[in-house]
């Protein structure tokens, strides 16, 4: 399974940016989606995730009501739209996937999922 991650950049407290993440030879919607990040130092920490059906999403705290996950069926992508960037946002942030026969399941754990892109860097300066 192929992941590409992009949107990635520069931006300034409080601007927003739209990762999406691609699954060239397959379709996303046969498979969960998450987003992931990992800041310098730091362990790889969930962002949010969304199901197979993609009628199921699931956010870390700090997510809620900034951060929205969703699929473009039609463009074969997940996206992350962020919004009111904050400079601890600074991370790499990574898509992954993993196929479960549940069209409803939401994991939020690294280990739960097998595949990964290659991550896409955002840098909020304050």
């Amino acid at each position: 399974v192929q992941l590409q991650a992009s949107g990635g950049g520069l931006v300034q407290a409080e601007d927003s940016l739209r990762l999406s993440c691609a699954r060239p030879g397959g379709s996303v919607s046969s498979v969960v989606m998450g987003w992931f990040r990992q800041a310098p130092g730091k362990e790889r920490e969930f962002v949010a995730a969304i199901s197979r059906s993609g009628g199921g999403t699931f956010y870390a705290d700090f997510a809620k009501g900034r951060l929205t996950i969703s699929r473009d069926s039609a463009k074969n992508t997940v996206t992350l739209q962020m919004n009111s960037l904050k400079p601890e946002d600074t991370a790499v942030y990574y898509c992954a996937a993993a196929f479960y026969a549940s069209t409803q399941r939401v994991p939020k754990n690294r280990e739960e999922y097998p595949y990964w892109g290659q991550g896409t860097l955002v840098t909020v300066s304050s």
